[in-house]
């Protein structure tokens, strides 16, 4: 959740209080900006707004939040994929752990078991398709479809499982002991997984690599899931026209870890988490089809890249940037960020080409990757004498971002403003207060 309140808010988690399923949906977010610009906005599936049913800036919303959900059982409403199964005398599949004696021994990887139209990625690709084919409107439009896959329980239609039959898979990187040398909350982010009583408890204390195989195949096969939903969604653009005159993007707002480190699931800061896909397509620059950027860019450049496509102008709390010039050949002009930033909870992320600082608000721990000699974040720098002065150096480019960043967004805090200046020191400006100094926009990347 904490992930898409920043991507939409365009605001990282310090500036908007949402560390993780937290209140969200009062805040200004960049989907008003396209309404208020004339386009017709549309959710299909997951949005994770909190509280879930506000309209969040949307004209439209097919509202589905993850499978096991249970805003029904607790007395709640239910969301419309919800709903759906109901009409068709249907139940949404939750608590498994409880009545299925071998749930632990499956590692989240349950084949779906009703009609293909039942599953929820299913449900959402449909919903897509059928607004597509349906749309009569005549101006402008911005379609967020929000599948819940690859989420666990990993679900995959078995036609899609099949596929991954017999297929050698990728080995788990872990190394023995490893996580004797990191923060403590790795160990306790294993064990809660472990012990709870949801329905995604999975026990990573033991499994085999067979196991682990098992898992990956589920995974993969439900992104398959995924993909086939995708490619019908772009086809029907495509036959409808929509997709000339049209910004397209593809991301996740995380990643999996699947055995890595011998952990599942997200929550941390490593790159199977936080290193993602994003490919973004404009009809309007066919020219730069098929480059590849290994530039750091952020998700927090997604509502401003889509606002600038829209010729809209971008709010001053917006705190990523556009990535316009790359689908505009002018890339060789832009000065690549050299740190993407990241928050959960009490961690603080920086990462770089070469090095990855993880700090921990609260306590002495941390993490420290140098990842051009340690590419999969195995041994921990953060006690390491010899690189006391580099971690010194990283904390305190750290210090600079968070205090600018924090600084920077008080326009927005105090009125909610788009646009705004702050004080700013120069050499020709060192005014603190007065008519002699004057605020400026910011000139630099978050």
């Amino acid at each position: 959740m904490a992930s898409r309140a920043a991507i939409f808010t365009g605001m990282y988690p310090h500036n908007t209080g949402v560390y993780s399923f937290d209140h969200w949906a009062d805040h200004r977010n960049w989907v008003q900006d396209l309404n208020d610009a004339g386009y017709h906005c549309v959710n299909m599936g997951k949005m994770h707004f909190s509280p879930r049913d506000v309209s969040g800036g949307f004209h439209e919303r097919v509202i589905v939040e993850n499978p096991t959900s249970k805003h029904l059982d607790l007395g709640g409403a239910d969301d419309d994929w919800g709903r759906f199964l109901r009409i068709h005398d249907q139940q949404r599949p939750n608590d498994r752990n409880k009545t299925d004696p071998a749930w632990l021994e499956k590692y989240q990887g349950v084949p779906w078991h009703l009609e293909e139209r039942f599953h929820s990625d299913v449900f959402i690709g449909d919903s897509a398709l059928s607004w597509i084919r349906d749309y009569r409107g005549r101006g402008p439009f911005f379609l967020q479809v929000g599948f819940t896959g690859p989420h666990e329980p990993w679900d995959p239609l078995p036609r899609h499982l099949d596929l991954y039959e017999g297929r050698e898979m990728p080995p788990r990187i872990f190394r023995e002991g490893e996580l004797e040398d990191k923060p403590p909350q790795h160990a306790a982010h294993k064990e809660m997984h472990a012990t709870t009583e949801h329905e995604s408890v999975i026990d990573m204390y033991s499994p085999s690599e067979e196991d682990i195989a098992r898992m990956r195949r589920h995974y993969y096969a439900k992104i398959t899931t995924v993909d086939e939903q995708l490619g019908q969604i772009v086809e029907a653009l495509e036959e409808r026209g929509l997709l000339e005159n049209s910004l397209l993007i593809f991301c996740s707002d995380h990643g999996e870890l699947l055995g890595d480190h011998t952990l599942a699931y997200k929550w941390l800061m490593y790159d199977p988490i936080v290193h993602i896909p994003l490919i973004v397509r404009d009809s309007r620059h066919e020219d730069s089809a098929g480059q590849e950027v290994q530039d750091l860019v952020s998700l927090m450049d997604l509502g401003p890249t889509i606002l600038a496509a829209a010729g809209i102008e971008v709010p001053s709390y917006l705190e990523g940037r556009s990535l316009m010039p790359y689908l505009e050949g002018a890339d060789a002009s832009v000065a690549p960020r050299e740190w993407v930033f990241c928050e959960d909870n009490y961690q603080v992320m920086m990462r770089g080409e070469r090095y990855k600082l993880v700090y921990y608000i609260g306590q002495e721990a941390g993490e420290l990757y140098d990842l051009e000699r340690d590419p999969h974040e195995l041994w921990n720098l953060w006690d390491s004498s010899e690189d006391l002065e580099l971690k010194n150096q990283l904390l305190s480019y750290l210090l600079r971002w968070l205090a600018s960043s924090t600084y920077y967004n008080a326009g927005y805090r105090r009125q909610r403003t788009r646009q705004y200046g702050m004080r700013w020191p120069s050499p020709e400006d060192a005014f603190l207060h007065g008519g002699q100094g004057r605020p400026v926009p910011r000139s630099f990347d978050l």
